[in-house]
C-alpha cells in the first residue's frame, strides 16, 4: 500500500441519542482510490464530514503528510488539500464555469482597485478542464452543462484548490452509463497523477472497477476492509450488512388474474409517433428495461396524470377511466412512487406524519377540519407496518436516510388501499440492506393482489425482481420476456433496438 497521505485514527462521535461513529480508522495513501462503503446510517457521511471540517470528532486523531492536524472548519481541511465533491453539487446556475471554479477566490489586478482579473480566470479554468477532459469553455454558463459536466467543474474547483484528497459522495447517483464511465475514467486519471480519492457509492459495480481498496463501516464501526484482489460484489454485501445475501429477491407465486391492468395505444408528449400498449396482471410485477431517454419515466407520468397523454385507453379490472390528472389516479387507486422522491415524493420541510397523511386528508378529517389524532394513528399504523426507521413520526422528512424517505412514500400511498403501483427506480440512491427490504415490500403488496409497474435501470433488479419484463426502446416497447427468458443479452439486445429472440 502507498505511504499514508491520510490516518484518521479512533475517530468517535456522538449526537444527541446516538453514538454515530465507535472508535472508527481509515487510512489513504498517495494517489489510492479507497470505497467507503455501508449502509445508509452506517457513519459514512459523519466520518467525511469530520474530515471536511463540517463536525469534529469527540476523541480521535487526523494525521495528514505524517503530523497530526486539526480540522475545525472548512476552510482548514481545504488548506490541507482536502475537496468534497458531495452528492447534492454545490455550485451557481448563473455563474459561468471559470466563475464556479473561482469563486471566493478570483484573482484581482489594478492594486488597490481590486478588479477581477477574468482572463487570468479563465486561462486557468481552462487548464484544469483539460486535465479533467471536459471540453466546454470557461465562459459557459453553468446551467447549460449536463449533470456530469457540472460534477467535473466542481472536481475542476476541488484541483484549483490543490486538492490532494478527494472526497466524492455518491458521485454517479443521477449520471447515465455513458457519463459514469467519462467519470470513473476521470478517477482513474486523477489517481495516476497522484491525487487520492475517497470514493462513497451503492453502486458496488462501480466500487469493483475504481477502487484500490475497500472500506466498509457498519453501525458506525469498522467492519472490514477488502484488498484490491478480493474485491467482490458478495463480498463487498456480506461487510456491509454482517450476511450472506443470497436472498435478495423473492420471487412471485404467480399472477392472480390477467389483464387486470391495461394501457392501450398510449401516446405521450415525449414520444408522439409512438403509441405504447401493455398490461399487466393482478399481482404480477412487471419490470420495465431500457436505456436512459427510452421514454419510461415519460410513460409512468402520463398514466398518473402529471403529464397527461395526448391518446390512449386506460382499463383497470375492465373498467375505462378518464385520467386528466394525477387526482384522477389516485381516486382510480394508482399511484405512483417518482424516481426524485425528495423532489416530486415527499415535501422534506413537513413531518413524516404530514408526509404519510397528506394524500388521504380526508379520512383524516371531519367537517373539513384535520382530526390530528386520526392522523397521529395512521401515521403510527403505517410506520410500524413498514418498518420505518424514525426517531419519532414528527421527524422531518429532510432527515431521514434515503431508503427511509422512501419507505415514507410508500406509506403515504399503501393508507390509500392500492390497486396500481408505478415504481419509478424504487431503489436508486439507497444502499443494499434497504433494498432488501423494498423488494419484500413490492413482492408482499403484489401478494395481496396489487399490480406493480417497475421501473429500473437496473440490470440486476429487473432480472431479480420481475415476472415478466418489458423492454422499451426510444419511446416504445421492444419487445417482452417472460421469466423463463429473461438474462442480461436478450434484454440487451432489446433495449438498443434488436429484434427479438
Amino acid at each position: 500500500m502507498p505511504a499514508p497521505l491520510l490516518e484518521l485514527k479512533h475517530i468517535t462521535k456522538r449526537f444527541p441519542g446516538v453514538l454515530a461513529l465507535d472508535d472508527v480508522s481509515l487510512s489513504v495513501g498517495t494517489g489510492e482510490v479507497v470505497a467507503l462503503i455501508g449502509e445508509n446510517g452506517a457513519g459514512k457521511s459523519t466520518l467525511m464530514n469530520i474530515l471536511g471540517g463540517v463536525h469534529q470528532a469527540d476523541t480521535g486523531e487526523i494525521w495528514v503528510d505524517g503530523r497530526r492536524v486539526t480540522i475545525r472548519t472548512v476552510a482548514d481541511a481545504i488548506a490541507l488539500g482536502i475537496g468534497f465533491i458531495h452528492q447534492e453539487l454545490n455550485v451557481i446556475d448563473n455563474l459561468s464555469v471559470a466563475g464556479n471554479v473561482y469563486v471566493g477566490r478570483e484573482p484581482t489586478w489594478c492594486g488597490p482597485l481590486r478588479l477581477i482579473d477574468r482572463r487570468r480566470i479563465a486561462r486557468g479554468c481552462e487548464l484544469y478542464l483539460k486535465r479533467l477532459g471536459l471540453n466546454v469553455s470557461p465562459h459557459t454558463l453553468l446551467g447549460d452543462l449536463s449533470l456530469a459536466q457540472q460534477q467535473m467543474v466542481e472536481i475542476a474547483k476541488a484541483l484549483s484548490q490543490n486538492a490532494r484528497l478527494l472526497i466524492m459522495d455518491e458521485p454517479t447517483s443521477s449520471l447515465t452509463l455513458s457519463e459514469t464511465e467519462r467519470l470513473l475514467a476521470a478517477v482513474r486519471d486523477l489517481s495516476e497523477h497522484g491525487v487520492s480519492i475517497i470514493y462513497i457509492s451503492h453502486r458496488l459495480g462501480e466500487v469493483g472497477v475504481c477502487a484500490d481498496r475497500v472500506v466498509a463501516l457498519r453501525d458506525g464501526r469498522n467492519a472490514g476492509e477488502l484488498p484490491r484482489g478480493e474485491i467482490s460484489h458478495q463480498k463487498m454485501v456480506s461487510l456491509m450488512i454482517g450476511r450472506k445475501l443470497e436472498d435478495l429477491y423473492v420471487h412471485g407465486r404467480g399472477a392472480q388474474q390477467p389483464r387486470y391492468f391495461e394501457v392501450e395505444g398510449l401516446r405521450t408528449r415525449y414520444r408522439p409517433r409512438h403509441k405504447i400498449s401493455f398490461d399487466v396482471a393482478r399481482g404480477e410485477i412487471l419490470g420495465f428495461a431500457g436505456l436512459v431517454g427510452a421514454g419510461r419515466s415519460e410513460m409512468a407520468q402520463a398514466i398518473f396524470g402529471v403529464d397527461p397523454p395526448l391518446e390512449g385507453r386506460v382499463r383497470l379490472d375492465g373498467r375505462e377511466l378518464t385520467i386528466h390528472n394525477a387526482r384522477d389516479a389516485i381516486k382510480a387507486g394508482i399511484f405512483l412512487a417518482p424516481e426524485d422522491r425528495r423532489r416530486m415524493g415527499l415535501i422534506l420541510e413537513m413531518v413524516v406524519r404530514e408526509n404519510v397523511t397528506m394524500a388521504g386528508l380526508k379520512q383524516c378529517s371531519r367537517w373539513s377540519l384535520i382530526r390530528f389524532d386520526r392522523e397521529v394513528e395512521v401515521a403510527r399504523r403505517q410506520v410500524e407496518a413498514l418498518r420505518v426507521k424514525t426517531p419519532s413520526i414528527e421527524t422531518k422528512a429532510m432527515n431521514l436516510s434515503g431508503g427511509t424517505q422512501q419507505k415514507v412514500v410508500l406509506a403515504k400511498w399503501l393508507s390509500l388501499e392500492p390497486k396500481v403501483i408505478i415504481f419509478d427506480e424504487p431503489t436508486r440512491g439507497i444502499d443494499v440492506g434497504a433494498k432488501a427490504e423494498i423488494y419484500r415490500l413490492m413482492r408482499d403488496l403484489a401478494d395481496r393482489g396489487v399490480a406493480i409497474i417497475m421501473i429500473s435501470s437496473e440490470m440486476e433488479e429487473v432480472i431479480g425482481v420481475s415476472d415478466r419484463i418489458a423492454a422499451m426502446h426510444e419511446g416504445d416497447i421492444a419487445g417482452f420476456l417472460a421469466r423463463e427468458q429473461f438474462s442480461e443479452e436478450a434484454i440487451m439486445n432489446l433495449v438498443v433496438g434488436g429484434e427479438p429472440a
